[in-house]
């Protein structure tokens, strides 16, 4: 009987990016993330935050997207959705490190926003955004060359969601285009519509389709969409000279599983129940729901709602756990739409190991996986951003 020899086995690549231990250079992410963590069953990691954070003290600033994990929310100084956290950070100059547990968009456009003074650091820079990642800066300046072989990029406006990397900002800052949220979409397009005849919207086709059929009074037919794995996007230049909205193809990979079927089978099973869920959901979805708002407008009407009311909620399941668990001693029944449980994958990345590991790196006098935006992409992706806040 011969003795089993142990297997030279090395971790693949995608083993590594999703240990955290490496990133995906062809996506915004771009570099690796060095370091050894603390392992995730150290009974002391809450210690260790705390004592690292109250070691930094006003140096640090942490901010934490709402759906983040609870043991990150814990340590966070201020929550909120991406546009609130950049905006909270900007104000802060006095402090020197700006910790985002988000995303690696959120965290681009914490750097555009602070000043130069300031570093942002991401705890793991393989959280990513997969809305974000269906958009390179290559893919969308070929689309702008197929609008102006077709005659229409000269009355096309881009307009781009706040979930974008910062070269997309840059690319819609240099075409006279401005960026929007999930809750001020109408106005950037009522404004986009004031300068041209068309808008090119990026990257998550089901708010802009959202914004302009069920806000805007559209028809689903002034709609197409671009999509960049298809020769000229899969559209005629007939189809692009007609259309009102050229929509990307991408979609968020939390908020695009929710489906009519979600809806229909929770009525059923909770009478009364009141549908509530984000514009990221798929068109037929968001007509079949009783509310519609960003993440703010979801937290600010559970905040309202009457005691003893039921809710379904269509967004990211730590948010909506979070919030069943905040308003269940007032008696609010609050579920997840779909049966199927569905975290943000790449949100989730930030974990309590990744925080802690960043923040004793700054006590240690050493910056991890900083994020920087270089000169000339964050000077357009702020003209765009500085368009936003000056919408009316």
């Amino acid at each position: 009987m011969t003795t089993a020899q142990p297997l030279d086995v090395q971790p693949t690549p995608l083993a590594l990016l999703l240990l955290g231990r490496e990133a995906d250079p062809r996506s915004e992410r771009g570099v690796e993330c060095p370091g050894d963590l603390p392992a995730p069953s150290d009974p002391d990691l809450v210690a260790r935050a705390r004592a690292a954070k109250e070691k930094l003290g006003d140096k640090v600033f942490v901010l934490g997207h709402h759906y983040q994990r609870d043991e990150v929310i814990e340590f966070a100084d201020v929550t909120g959705d991406s546009f609130k956290l950049a905006r909270d950070a900007a104000a802060r100059p006095d402090a020197e490190y700006i910790v985002f547990c988000g995303v690696h968009f959120m965290a681009e456009s914490a750097d555009i926003l602070t000043t130069d003074a300031q570093q942002v650091v991401l705890p793991d820079l393989a959280a990513g955004c997969s809305m974000a990642d269906m958009a390179t800066a290559e893919q969308v300046a070929e689309c702008w060359e197929v609008l102006t072989e077709a005659g229409v990029a000269d009355v096309t406006v881009p307009v781009s969601y706040m979930n974008s990397s910062a070269d997309i900002k840059a690319f819609t800052g240099r075409h006279g285009g401005t960026i929007c949220t999930s809750s001020n979409a109408q106005r950037a397009l009522e404004w986009a519509f004031q300068q041209g005849q068309k808008v090119l919207f990026l990257p998550d086709q089901h708010l802009g389709r959202n914004t302009a059929v069920r806000d805007m009074g559209m028809s689903l037919e002034d709609c197409v969409v671009y999509n960049p794995h298809k020769p000229n996007g899969g559209l005629t230049p007939e189809e692009l000279r007609a259309a009102t909205m050229i929509l990307w193809r991408g979609h968020c990979s939390v908020h695009g599983r929710f489906s009519l079927d979600s809806v229909n089978d929770v009525r059923e099973r909770i009478p009364g129940v009141n549908v509530l869920v984000h514009p990221e959901c798929k068109h037929e979805v968001v007509a079949a729901a009783d509310y519609v708002g960003s993440t703010e407008y979801i937290i600010k009407a559970l905040e309202a709602a009457p005691a003893g009311s039921k809710w379904a909620i269509g967004t990211e399941l730590n948010l909506v756990r979070r919030l069943a668990n905040r308003f269940a001693d007032q008696g609010k029944e609050i579920v997840f739409l779909d049966k199927t449980v569905c975290f943000c994958s790449t949100m989730n990345r930030i974990d309590l190991p990744h925080l802690v590991w960043a923040l004793e790196s700054l006590v240690a006098g050493k910056v991890v996986n900083r994020i920087q935006v270089d000169e000339e992409t964050e000077h357009f992706a702020k003209v765009a951003l500085e368009r936003m806040l000056a919408l009316p």
